[in-house]
């Protein structure tokens, strides 16, 4: 075993990476961007893997628990990378005449307002791990970061000290723990575990602790970076018909493991405390990280600029992170903020006899996609006045027209249905009408067999849509 991953599995974990900074600052500091916000009080919901004896009386978990397929070749290696936020505690003092200090809750400079906060510094272990040594036996990397206090000085406009920031970090102890079980498969294939627990020996005093307390001896936004040197992770959301007992027999706690990097690559695999979809990508529009992946960065950006330069004084003081944000909206040039306004990934290459290919900016139809139609008069244009009305042509569907009339087998796709379409798997249903949104997308209105609303709802119109990968044909009379 080696403590550090290969070049290769590190250049593998490039692209993964950008989406893996995402995962480990969600939220860390939370727009406005000031400390003295509510909802930046109660930080670090995501990954957080507190002290074993303070995680049981508060509901909060001390592991996390990866389970996954692999399929791996000759003698591959799997290297590992654990990334968490350490969080610092930062308190801030103002310089006396006598030349001490004193702990302030805020100290006013001309550029910005420091206030204590809780700032967080990534944290790695790695490590590279032959495959047949995980067959063998539980492979056990324990890991410790001390507690350390360091000062930085704050210089005033005259460049005397006016203060200081003091930060204080407590020690936090872990473990990585690995294995690989061989599966009763038709294909050599192994059940990759891979454990991160926080171990730390701190007990709260017997008053009791807040989460403050807890958080400073936590792993913050754990997740795993895991690459094989040879071979390929399964999918977890859309295996192999031949793998899918064995993955969903998988148990994972507190994390989702999905395939990451390149499109078309299953050596790379993010564990994420939020759950994503495989390779996911941070959108090539975002000029930069705003922390709060539940807003879109053009609000944020046009509301950070909106503040008042008082309100950016404060978050200029608040943290390093929050002080880019307030100069990343400050100095965004207009062709920029216009790339932010909207963008169109879903057009793909049309075929129909008399109409003009289109080709969107992900390439043309992935493979096993039909073939989509779209009118030649495009959505915009005045005379196509109703472009989500209903058409008289037929989608192709596994080579056989489909429209208006034709029975079908529903087979909701599992990356974009509910609870409620799965109980439709299988059954079958009339289709009603095939429609087109203004981006080309098709649906078919169906109604189910045997649904006793069914006349009530041909007569409202109310039907249920499925897009043409999520039905098959039936053979007709």
């Amino acid at each position: 075993m080696t403590t550090a991953t290969t070049d290769l599995a590190a250049s593998r974990f490039a692209l993964a990476r950008q989406v893996a900074d995402a995962v480990l600052f969600e939220g860390y500091v939370l727009y406005p961007y000031r400390a003295s916000a509510a909802k930046n009080r109660m930080r670090w919901q995501f990954g957080v893997l507190v002290p074993p004896a303070w995680g049981p009386d508060h509901g909060e978990p001390s592991c996390q628990r990866t389970e996954l397929v692999m399929e791996p070749r000759g003698g591959a290696e799997v290297a590992v990378e654990l990334r968490f936020l350490h969080a610092c505690r930062r308190t801030v003092e103002e310089a006396r005449a006598d030349g001490t200090f004193a702990d302030v809750a805020a100290l006013h400079l001309p550029d910005r307002v420091l206030v204590p906060w809780d700032e967080g510094t990534e944290e790695r272990v790695e490590m590279s791990i032959p495959v047949a040594e995980l067959e063998a036996g539980e492979v056990c990397l324990p890991f410790t970061r001390p507690a350390r206090e360091e000062t930085e000085p704050v210089p005033g406009t005259d460049g005397r000290t006016v203060g200081r920031l003091v930060r204080r970090t407590e020690r936090v102890d872990g473990v990585v723990r690995l294995r690989a079980d061989p599966l009763d498969l038709p294909y050599r294939a192994l059940k990759l575990t891979a454990v991160v627990e926080n171990t730390g020996d701190w007990t709260p005093p017997p008053e009791g602790a807040g989460r403050e307390a807890a958080l400073a001896r936590s792993l913050v936004a754990a997740h795993l970076l895991l690459g094989l040197s040879a071979g390929s992770f399964l999918s977890m959301t859309d295996p192999p018909e031949w793998a899918r007992a064995v993955v969903g027999s998988c148990t994972n706690r507190h994390t989702w493991p999905v395939l990451a990097g390149e499109d078309g690559r299953a050596d790379v695999v993010l564990s994420s405390p939020i759950i994503l979809e495989d390779h996911p990508r941070i959108a090539p529009e975002s000029a930069g990280a705003m922390y709060d992946a539940t807003e879109i960065d053009e609000i944020l950006a046009l509301r950070t600029a909106a503040l008042t330069e008082e309100e950016k004084r404060e978050a200029r003081g608040t943290d390093a992170r929050a002080a880019a944000v307030v100069d990343l909206a400050d100095t965004m040039p207009p062709e920029i903020m216009e790339r932010l306004h909207g963008a169109v990934r879903a057009l793909r290459e049309i075929t129909e006899p008399g109409a003009q290919p289109v080709q969107g900016r992900d390439g043309p139809g992935l493979p096993g996609e039909e073939a989509l139609f779209r009118p030649d008069t495009p959505w915009w244009d005045p005379e196509h006045t109703d472009p989500a009305a209903p058409h008289g042509d037929r989608v192709l569907v596994g080579g056989t027209p489909v429209g208006p009339g034709s029975r079908v087998v529903l087979r909701p796709g599992l990356r974009r249905t509910d609870a409620q379409d799965l109980f439709l798997q299988g059954r079958t249903a009339l289709v009603e009408a095939v429609l087109r949104d203004v981006d080309g997308g098709v649906h078919l209105a169906v109604t189910v067999d045997g649904d006793p609303g069914a006349d009530i709802r041909r007569a409202q119109g109310r039907f249920l849509y499925f897009q043409p990968d999520e039905l098959a044909p039936l053979e007709e009379a």
